[in-house]
C-alpha cells in the first residue's frame, strides 16, 4: 500500500512539469539571411583565365565552374601522391586537430551534463544512522538516555521551467556544440590548406635554388673572363668590381632561398605533427604538380552555408540569442516543487514498518523584488552581447566574400603575370640562342654570351615564382570557398588507447569532372 501511495504522490511532479512548461521567453533565433548579391566582384567575373603558351599543363587556362560544389578532398586535384600522403599523416597526428576534437567532446558532454539537471527532477536517496545520548538536564530532568535513530528517505526536487530559462540555457549549450564542430572543420581546412601551400613553396624554393646555382656558375665564368680582360688592359677595374658585387649578391640570395626552404620544411614537419626534420620531407618537384583547371565556384548565396568560420560565428550568435532568453527568464518568478517519502525508526529491523513512514510535498515560489536593477542590467548585457556577436558575424561574412573576391582576381592576374614572365623567358632564351650562334661564328664575345645566359636564368627564376604563385592562389580559392568540409560527417570512434575521439568520415571523394 505504501508503494502505491508513494507512486501517486511522486506522479504529481511530472504531471505539473507537463502542465507548466509551455512557453519560452526571449527571442527565437533565426539564421541570418545571405547577402543579396550574385557576384563576388564589382565587374562581371570571366569564365576562365588566360592561356599561357609554351608552358605545357601549367599554362592551361583555368575555367570557373559557377554553382558547382567543391570536392571534399580538393587537394587531390594537384595529382601528387606524396602531398596526399602528408595530408593523411597531418590529419592523424596534428595537435591542432586533436585539440579541436577534444573541445567538441567537451562541449557535448557539458550539454548532456546540464540536460538531465535542468529538464528532469532531481531524485536523491538519503540514509542516515545516528546513535546519540540525550541529557535530561536540557528539560529540567536528572535522567538521560542513549538511543539510535535511523532514517531512509527519497527526496525529489524540481524547478519548473515555466518561462523557458532552462531550455534557453540548453539551447545556448547546443549552439556551443555547433561552434566547436565548425571549429573542428575549420581546423581541418586550415591544416590541409597550409600543407598544400607549404608544399608548393618547398617545390618553388627547390626550383629557384637549382636555377640560382646555374646562374652562379655562369656569373663565376663571366667574372673570370672580366678579370682576364682587366689583366690585359681591356676593361677597367670598375667592371671587375661590378661583376664581383653581382656574384656575391646572387650567392647571398642563394642562402636566403636555402633558409626559406629549410623553414618551409620545418613548418611542414610541424603541420604533420612531427618534430622538424628536413630528411622526412619529400623532395617536391614543381613541374610534377598538376594545376587544377576546372575550379568550382560556389554561388554567393551558398557561401555563408559552407564556410566553417561563418558557421562558427553564426553558432556564437545563436548562443548569444539564447542567453537573452536566459536573462529574461530570470526576471520572472521561479516555481520549485519538492517532496520526500521515507521511514524513521530506532532499530533497523523495524525501520520499514508502516507506522514509521514519513512524507511531505510542497511548492515554493520565488520572485526577486529588490535587486538594485542587477537582473535588468544582466538582460541588457545579454542584448549587448548579442549585438556584438551580430556585428562580428557580419564582419566574418564580409571578410569571407573579400577572400573569395581576392582569390578570383588573383587567379586572373596570376595567369597574365605568368604569361608575361613566360614571354620574357622565351625572349631571353631566343636572345641566348642568337648569342651562342654569334659566338660560334666569331661575331660575339664570350662575355656577351655569358650575359645572355645570366639574363635567361633570371627570367627562369621569375617564371618559377609566378608559376608557384598561381598554384598557391588556386589553393587559396579552395580555402576561401570552404574547402568542401560542409560535406564531411563526424563520427565518434575509439582510438588505439580506447578513448573516444571524433574523426571526419571521408568516404566522399572528388568528382571525376574536376581535373
Amino acid at each position: 500500500m505504501w508503494c502505491l501511495d508513494w507512486i501517486l504522490k511522486s506522479a504529481i511532479i511530472p504531471l505539473l512539469c507537463i502542465m507548466l512548461t509551455g512557453c519560452m521567453v526571449g527571442p527565437n533565433f533565426h539564421r541570418p539571411p545571405a547577402p543579396v548579391t550574385d557576384t563576388y566582384t564589382g565587374a562581371p567575373q570571366p569564365l576562365h583565365t588566360a592561356r599561357i603558351a609554351h608552358l605545357g599543363k601549367a599554362g592551361k587556362p583555368q575555367h570557373f565552374v559557377w554553382g558547382e560544389d567543391i570536392p571534399q578532398q580538393w587537394w587531390i586535384l594537384f595529382h601528387s601522391p606524396a602531398l596526399n600522403k602528408l595530408i593523411r599523416i597531418g590529419m592523424r597526428n596534428s595537435p591542432n586537430i586533436a585539440s579541436a576534437e577534444a573541445a567538441l567532446r567537451q562541449a557535448q558532454q557539458t550539454y548532456w551534463s546540464q540536460w538531465g539537471t535542468l529538464l528532469f527532477p532531481n531524485v536523491n536517496l538519503q540514509v542516515n544512522g545516528v546513535r546519540e545520548k540525550f541529557s535530561g538536564a536540557s528539560i529540567g530532568s536528572a535522567s538521560s538516555s542513549i538511543f539510535n535513530n535511523y532514517t531512509a528517505q527519497v527526496n525529489v526536487g524540481y524547478t519548473l521551467d515555466f518561462f523557458g530559462g532552462a531550455r534557453r540555457q540548453l539551447e545556448a549549450l547546443a549552439a556551443q556544440i555547433d561552434f566547436q564542430r565548425y571549429e573542428l572543420a575549420a581546423a581541418y581546412l586550415s591544416l590541409t590548406s597550409n600543407i598544400v601551400t607549404t608544399t608548393i613553396s618547398i617545390a618553388s624554393f627547390r626550383a629557384q635554388i637549382k636555377a640560382t646555382l646555374d646562374l652562379i656558375v655562369e656569373q663565376r665564368q663571366q667574372l673570370h673572363i672580366i678579370r682576364e680582360q682587366y689583366r690585359l688592359g681591356g676593361v677597367s677595374e670598375q667592371s671587375v668590381l661590378t661583376q664581383e658585387t653581382l656574384l656575391e649578391q646572387t650567392r647571398a640570395g642563394l642562402q636566403t632561398l636555402k633558409q626559406n626552404l629549410a623553414q618551409a620544411q620545418h613548418a611542414l614537419s610541424v603541420l604533420i605533427g612531427e618534430v622538424p626534420d628536413e630528411r622526412s620531407i619529400p623532395a617536391f618537384d614543381l613541374y610534377r604538380l598538376k594545376l587544377p583547371t576546372n575550379l568550382p565556384v560556389s554561388l554567393p548565396s551558398v557561401l555563408v552555408r559552407q564556410r566553417p568560420d561563418i558557421l562558427a560565428s553564426e553558432a556564437l550568435l545563436h548562443a548569444a540569442s539564447a542567453q537573452i532568453g536566459v536573462a529574461t527568464a530570470n526576471l520572472f518568478p521561479s516555481f520549485t516543487l519538492n517532496g520526500n517519502y521515507g521511514y524513521v525508526g530506532n532499530t533497523l529491523a523495524h525501520l520499514f514498518r508502516s507506522g514509521n513512514s514519513i512524507w511531505s510535498y510542497g511548492a515554493t515560489i520565488t520572485q526577486s523584488i529588490f535587486t538594485t536593477g542587477s537582473l535588468l542590467a544582466a538582460r541588457q548585457a545579454a542584448i549587448a552581447a548579442y549585438d556584438q556577436a551580430c556585428a562580428q558575424y557580419r564582419q566574418t561574412v564580409l571578410q569571407a566574400f573579400q577572400n573569395v573576391a581576392d582569390s578570383l582576381r588573383a587567379l586572373q592576374h596570376d595567369a597574365l603575370a605568368l604569361r608575361a614572365q613566360r614571354r620574357a623567358e622565351i625572349a631571353a632564351s631566343n636572345g641566348l640562342q642568337i648569342s651562342e650562334q654569334q659566338y660560334h661564328l666569331g661575331g660575339a664575345s664570350y662575355l656577351t654570351l655569358l650575359i645572355a645566359q645570366q639574363q635567361y636564368r633570371q627570367t627562369v627564376i621569375a617564371r618559377i615564382q609566378a608559376q608557384a604563385t598561381r598554384y598557391t592562389d588556386t589553393a587559396a580559392l579552395f580555402q576561401a570557398l570552404g574547402g568542401g568540409w560542409w560535406e564531411a560527417s563526424y563520427r565518434c570512434v575509439k582510438n588505439n588507447s580506447g578513448k573516444m575521439v571524433f574523426v571526419v568520415d571521408q568516404k566522399k571523394l572528388a568528382s571525376g569532372r574536376y581535373s
